[in-house]
Protein backbone atom coordinates (compact mmCIF):
# COMPACT_ATOMS: atom_id res chain seq x y z
CA UNK A 1 0.00 0.00 0.00
CA UNK A 2 1.10 3.19 -1.16
CA UNK A 3 1.34 5.60 2.28
CA UNK A 4 0.47 8.66 0.55
CA UNK A 5 -3.15 7.15 0.60
CA UNK A 6 -3.28 5.95 4.23
CA UNK A 7 -6.42 7.97 4.39
CA UNK A 8 -7.44 9.51 1.61
CA UNK A 9 -11.60 11.48 1.43
CA UNK A 10 -12.83 12.35 -2.32
CA UNK A 11 -15.64 14.71 -2.66
CA UNK A 12 -17.09 14.72 0.94
CA UNK A 13 -20.35 16.08 1.45
CA UNK A 14 -22.19 16.41 4.54
CA UNK A 15 -25.64 18.02 4.65
CA UNK A 16 -28.04 18.47 7.00
CA UNK A 17 -32.30 18.89 6.12
CA UNK A 18 -33.58 21.98 7.29
CA UNK A 19 -37.32 20.98 8.05
CA UNK A 20 -40.15 23.48 8.70
CA UNK A 21 -43.91 23.53 8.77
CA UNK A 22 -46.08 21.08 10.73
CA UNK A 23 -45.26 18.39 8.48
CA UNK A 24 -41.84 18.59 9.04
CA UNK A 25 -41.02 19.08 5.38
CA UNK A 26 -37.58 19.49 4.65
CA UNK A 27 -37.31 23.23 2.92
CA UNK A 28 -33.65 23.21 2.40
CA UNK A 29 -30.10 21.99 3.72
CA UNK A 30 -27.32 23.26 5.83
CA UNK A 31 -24.13 22.59 3.55
CA UNK A 32 -21.43 22.14 6.60
CA UNK A 33 -19.18 20.05 4.12
CA UNK A 34 -19.79 20.71 0.66
CA UNK A 35 -17.21 18.44 -1.54
CA UNK A 36 -13.65 18.45 -0.14
CA UNK A 37 -10.94 16.03 -1.11
CA UNK A 38 -7.53 15.83 0.71
CA UNK A 39 -5.41 12.73 1.36
CA UNK A 40 -3.31 12.09 4.90
CA UNK A 41 0.18 10.28 4.87
CA UNK A 42 1.43 7.89 7.17
CA UNK A 43 2.96 9.43 10.37
CA UNK A 44 2.02 12.74 8.76
CA UNK A 45 -0.14 16.08 10.21
CA UNK A 46 -2.45 17.80 8.05
CA UNK A 47 -3.61 21.13 9.85
CA UNK A 48 -7.43 21.92 9.08
CA UNK A 49 -7.70 25.70 9.53
CA UNK A 50 -10.70 27.80 9.62
CA UNK A 51 -13.31 30.45 10.58
CA UNK A 52 -15.95 29.03 13.32
CA UNK A 53 -18.58 27.82 11.54
CA UNK A 54 -17.24 26.76 8.33
CA UNK A 55 -17.90 22.64 9.10
CA UNK A 56 -14.04 21.99 10.16
CA UNK A 57 -15.04 19.63 12.80
CA UNK A 58 -18.37 18.00 11.04
CA UNK A 59 -15.09 16.86 8.51
CA UNK A 60 -13.53 15.01 10.93
CA UNK A 61 -16.48 13.39 12.71
CA UNK A 62 -18.05 12.54 9.34
CA UNK A 63 -14.71 10.67 8.13
CA UNK A 64 -14.79 8.87 11.58
CA UNK A 65 -18.22 7.67 10.57
CA UNK A 66 -19.54 9.77 13.44
CA UNK A 67 -21.60 11.13 11.53
CA UNK A 68 -23.46 9.51 8.05
CA UNK A 69 -22.17 11.44 4.82
CA UNK A 70 -24.36 13.18 1.99
CA UNK A 71 -21.81 11.80 -0.58
CA UNK A 72 -18.40 11.35 -1.35
CA UNK A 73 -15.84 8.77 -0.65
CA UNK A 74 -13.86 8.10 2.56
CA UNK A 75 -11.01 5.70 2.40
CA UNK A 76 -8.74 4.19 4.94
CA UNK A 77 -6.12 1.92 3.97
CA UNK A 78 -7.93 1.85 0.31
CA UNK A 79 -11.10 0.73 2.31
CA UNK A 80 -14.41 2.98 1.99
CA UNK A 81 -15.37 3.52 5.17
CA UNK A 82 -19.02 3.65 4.60
CA UNK A 83 -19.33 0.45 2.52
CA UNK A 84 -17.91 -1.50 6.30
CA UNK A 85 -21.02 -3.15 7.87
CA UNK A 86 -21.41 -2.81 11.93
CA UNK A 87 -18.97 -6.17 12.17
CA UNK A 88 -16.31 -4.98 10.43
CA UNK A 89 -16.45 -1.53 11.07
CA UNK A 90 -16.47 -2.42 15.17
CA UNK A 91 -12.90 -3.95 14.59
CA UNK A 92 -11.53 -0.73 12.55
CA UNK A 93 -12.65 1.43 15.30
CA UNK A 94 -9.46 0.95 17.35
CA UNK A 95 -6.67 1.97 14.51
CA UNK A 96 -9.17 6.03 14.29
CA UNK A 97 -9.54 7.99 17.16
CA UNK A 98 -10.56 11.61 18.24
CA UNK A 99 -9.53 14.10 20.99
CA UNK A 100 -12.43 16.27 21.61
CA UNK A 101 -12.41 19.81 21.77
CA UNK A 102 -13.82 19.76 25.35
CA UNK A 103 -11.94 17.79 28.09
CA UNK A 104 -14.05 19.07 30.49
CA UNK A 105 -17.67 17.54 28.83
CA UNK A 106 -15.76 14.61 26.97
CA UNK A 107 -15.29 12.77 30.25
CA UNK A 108 -17.55 11.03 32.73
CA UNK A 109 -17.81 12.43 35.90
CA UNK A 110 -18.92 9.21 37.35
CA UNK A 111 -15.68 7.10 36.06
CA UNK A 112 -12.27 7.22 37.71
CA UNK A 113 -9.19 7.77 35.40
CA UNK A 114 -8.10 4.48 35.46
CA UNK A 115 -11.72 3.22 33.67
CA UNK A 116 -11.87 6.35 31.69
CA UNK A 117 -9.00 5.05 29.81
CA UNK A 118 -9.30 1.33 30.55
CA UNK A 119 -13.03 1.01 29.28
CA UNK A 120 -12.32 0.45 25.04
CA UNK A 121 -9.24 -1.55 25.88
CA UNK A 122 -11.48 -4.04 27.85
CA UNK A 123 -14.18 -3.40 25.32
CA UNK A 124 -12.17 -4.45 22.01
CA UNK A 125 -9.73 -7.13 24.14
CA UNK A 126 -6.54 -4.91 23.10
CA UNK A 127 -4.28 -6.77 26.03
CA UNK A 128 -5.17 -9.98 28.00
CA UNK A 129 -6.83 -9.41 31.16
CA UNK A 130 -3.71 -9.88 33.75
CA UNK A 131 -1.76 -7.29 31.63
CA UNK A 132 -4.37 -4.38 31.94
CA UNK A 133 -3.26 -2.62 34.56
CA UNK A 134 0.21 -2.82 33.45
CA UNK A 135 -0.37 -1.49 29.87
CA UNK A 136 -2.83 1.10 31.19
CA UNK A 137 0.30 2.63 33.27
CA UNK A 138 2.06 2.77 30.64
CA UNK A 139 -0.14 4.34 28.51
CA UNK A 140 -0.68 7.26 31.06
CA UNK A 141 2.85 7.86 32.15
CA UNK A 142 3.48 8.25 28.35
CA UNK A 143 0.75 10.70 28.35
CA UNK A 144 2.19 12.73 31.37
CA UNK A 145 0.06 11.07 33.89
CA UNK A 146 1.38 9.18 37.39
CA UNK A 147 0.05 6.10 38.29
CA UNK A 148 -1.55 7.08 41.14
CA UNK A 149 -3.98 9.06 39.05
CA UNK A 150 -6.05 6.52 38.16
CA UNK A 151 -8.35 5.88 41.46
CA UNK A 152 -9.30 10.00 40.74
CA UNK A 153 -12.15 11.34 39.05
CA UNK A 154 -11.93 14.37 36.27
CA UNK A 155 -12.99 16.84 38.29
CA UNK A 156 -10.19 16.58 40.41
CA UNK A 157 -7.80 17.38 37.41
CA UNK A 158 -6.49 20.44 35.93
CA UNK A 159 -7.33 21.54 32.14
CA UNK A 160 -4.05 20.67 30.74
CA UNK A 161 -4.19 17.10 32.45
CA UNK A 162 -8.07 16.36 31.83
CA UNK A 163 -6.38 16.91 28.33
CA UNK A 164 -3.81 14.45 28.94
CA UNK A 165 -6.41 11.75 29.87
CA UNK A 166 -8.29 12.82 26.65
CA UNK A 167 -5.16 11.46 24.98
CA UNK A 168 -4.44 8.65 26.62
CA UNK A 169 -8.06 7.56 26.26
CA UNK A 170 -7.34 7.74 22.32
CA UNK A 171 -3.70 6.54 22.92
CA UNK A 172 -4.35 3.31 24.84
CA UNK A 173 -7.00 1.57 21.74
CA UNK A 174 -3.24 1.66 19.54
CA UNK A 175 -4.35 4.21 16.99
CA UNK A 176 -3.01 4.76 13.53
CA UNK A 177 -4.98 7.56 12.89
CA UNK A 178 -6.38 10.66 14.97
CA UNK A 179 -8.79 13.19 14.77
CA UNK A 180 -7.37 15.94 17.40
CA UNK A 181 -10.69 18.49 17.35
CA UNK A 182 -8.97 21.64 18.58
CA UNK A 183 -7.25 19.66 21.23
CA UNK A 184 -5.25 22.69 23.19
CA UNK A 185 -8.84 25.71 22.59
CA UNK A 186 -9.28 25.55 25.81
CA UNK A 187 -6.13 25.63 27.40
CA UNK A 188 -3.56 28.12 28.61
CA UNK A 189 -0.85 29.42 26.57
CA UNK A 190 1.73 27.58 28.31
CA UNK A 191 -0.21 24.00 29.14
CA UNK A 192 -1.36 24.23 25.00
CA UNK A 193 2.65 23.95 24.53
CA UNK A 194 3.03 21.01 26.31
CA UNK A 195 0.02 19.34 24.67
CA UNK A 196 1.18 19.86 21.40
CA UNK A 197 4.82 19.04 22.64
CA UNK A 198 3.55 15.75 23.64
CA UNK A 199 1.19 14.85 20.82
CA UNK A 200 4.47 15.23 18.75
CA UNK A 201 6.24 13.15 20.80
CA UNK A 202 3.85 10.33 20.35
CA UNK A 203 3.50 10.74 16.85
CA UNK A 204 7.44 10.14 16.29
CA UNK A 205 7.13 6.99 18.86
CA UNK A 206 3.70 5.32 17.42
CA UNK A 207 3.75 6.76 13.81
CA UNK A 208 0.39 8.55 14.32
CA UNK A 209 -1.30 10.30 11.15
CA UNK A 210 -3.28 13.32 12.29
CA UNK A 211 -5.32 15.49 11.31
CA UNK A 212 -5.75 18.34 13.70
CA UNK A 213 -8.67 20.70 13.58
CA UNK A 214 -7.92 24.63 15.00
CA UNK A 215 -8.74 27.61 14.26
CA UNK A 216 -4.85 28.97 16.02
CA UNK A 217 -2.85 29.52 13.04
CA UNK A 218 0.63 29.60 15.17
CA UNK A 219 -0.51 25.98 16.47
CA UNK A 220 -1.34 24.77 12.88
CA UNK A 221 2.66 26.13 11.77
CA UNK A 222 4.19 24.71 14.49
CA UNK A 223 2.64 21.01 14.18
CA UNK A 224 1.29 20.73 10.47
CA UNK A 225 2.98 18.83 7.59
CA UNK A 226 0.62 19.78 5.13
CA UNK A 227 -2.43 22.82 5.30
CA UNK A 228 -6.25 23.07 4.16
CA UNK A 229 -7.54 26.41 4.65
CA UNK A 230 -11.64 25.88 4.71
CA UNK A 231 -14.23 28.52 4.02
CA UNK A 232 -17.88 27.73 4.14
CA UNK A 233 -17.69 24.34 3.90
CA UNK A 234 -15.16 23.85 0.86
CA UNK A 235 -10.88 24.00 0.54
CA UNK A 236 -9.97 27.29 -0.82
CA UNK A 237 -6.45 26.34 -0.28
CA UNK A 238 -3.90 23.58 0.31
CA UNK A 239 -0.42 23.22 0.62
CA UNK A 240 2.37 21.76 2.75
CA UNK A 241 3.20 23.96 5.76
CA UNK A 242 6.24 25.91 4.79
CA UNK A 243 5.00 26.92 1.28
CA UNK A 244 1.42 27.87 2.52
CA UNK A 245 2.84 30.37 5.10
CA UNK A 246 5.59 31.53 3.58
CA UNK A 247 3.17 32.41 0.22
CA UNK A 248 -0.93 32.43 0.68
CA UNK A 249 -2.60 32.89 -2.20
CA UNK A 250 -6.43 33.01 -1.66
CA UNK A 251 -7.40 36.51 -0.55
CA UNK A 252 -9.32 34.12 2.77
CA UNK A 253 -5.79 32.77 3.40
CA UNK A 254 -4.04 36.04 3.38
CA UNK A 255 -6.71 37.92 5.68
CA UNK A 256 -6.35 35.10 8.36
CA UNK A 257 -2.87 34.95 8.42
CA UNK A 258 -2.41 38.47 9.13
CA UNK A 259 -4.09 38.22 12.13
CA UNK A 260 -1.42 35.74 13.12
CA UNK A 261 -0.04 37.95 16.20
CA UNK A 262 4.18 38.31 16.38
CA UNK A 263 5.93 38.05 19.34
CA UNK A 264 8.00 41.41 18.48
CA UNK A 265 6.33 44.45 19.39
CA UNK A 266 8.58 46.49 17.15
CA UNK A 267 7.20 44.74 14.01
CA UNK A 268 3.94 45.70 12.53
CA UNK A 269 1.73 43.28 10.39
CA UNK A 270 -0.37 44.59 7.85
CA UNK A 271 -4.04 43.31 9.18
CA UNK A 272 -6.62 42.71 6.25
CA UNK A 273 -9.95 43.00 7.89
CA UNK A 274 -12.39 41.27 6.59
CA UNK A 275 -16.09 43.07 5.91
CA UNK A 276 -19.22 41.93 6.90
CA UNK A 277 -19.81 38.30 8.61
CA UNK A 278 -19.35 34.80 7.01
CA UNK A 279 -22.88 34.01 5.44
CA UNK A 280 -24.86 31.08 6.27
CA UNK A 281 -24.38 27.49 5.00
CA UNK A 282 -27.86 27.22 4.83
CA UNK A 283 -28.10 29.29 1.92
CA UNK A 284 -24.38 30.32 0.92
CA UNK A 285 -23.48 32.93 -1.97
CA UNK A 286 -23.70 32.08 -5.96
CA UNK A 287 -20.34 31.82 -7.45
CA UNK A 288 -17.68 31.62 -5.10
CA UNK A 289 -18.80 31.83 -1.41
CA UNK A 290 -15.83 34.16 -0.88
CA UNK A 291 -16.65 37.10 -2.80
CA UNK A 292 -19.53 39.05 -0.87
CA UNK A 293 -16.23 39.35 1.65
CA UNK A 294 -13.46 39.69 -0.71
CA UNK A 295 -11.78 42.60 -1.66
CA UNK A 296 -10.86 41.41 -5.11
CA UNK A 297 -14.29 40.28 -6.39
CA UNK A 298 -14.76 40.68 -9.89
CA UNK A 299 -18.10 40.27 -12.29
CA UNK A 300 -17.00 36.43 -12.78
CA UNK A 301 -16.91 35.72 -8.98
CA UNK A 302 -20.69 36.34 -8.40
CA UNK A 303 -21.88 33.74 -10.88
CA UNK A 304 -19.15 31.03 -11.38
CA UNK A 305 -17.42 28.87 -8.95
CA UNK A 306 -13.87 28.53 -8.90
CA UNK A 307 -12.24 25.44 -8.84
CA UNK A 308 -9.08 24.10 -6.94
CA UNK A 309 -5.94 24.09 -9.47
CA UNK A 310 -2.76 23.53 -8.82
CA UNK A 311 -0.40 25.72 -9.45
CA UNK A 312 2.24 23.77 -8.87
CA UNK A 313 4.55 21.87 -5.88
CA UNK A 314 1.37 20.68 -4.88
CA UNK A 315 0.01 24.24 -3.88
CA UNK A 316 -3.52 24.10 -4.80
CA UNK A 317 -5.84 27.34 -4.85
CA UNK A 318 -9.53 27.95 -5.27
CA UNK A 319 -9.60 31.24 -6.70
CA UNK A 320 -10.54 33.14 -10.28
CA UNK A 321 -7.31 35.34 -9.66
CA UNK A 322 -5.49 32.40 -10.43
Amino acid sequence: MNDAAFFEVKNLKKYYPIKSGFFNKVSGFVKAVDGISFTIEKGKTMGLVGESGCGKTTVGKTILRLNSKTAGDVLYKGRELFELDAKEMRKLRPKMQIIFQDPYSSLSPRLPVGEIIGEAVREHKIVPEDEFDDYITRIMIACGLQEYHKDRYPHEFSGGQRQRICIARALALSPEFVVCDEPVSALDVSIQAQIINLLEDLQHQFNLAYLFISHDLSVVQHISDTVAVMYLGNIVEFSDRDEIFSNPLHPYTKALFSAIPIPDPTIRRNRIILQGSIPSPANPPKGCKFHTRCAYAMKKCETVEPVLRDLGNGHTVSCHLF
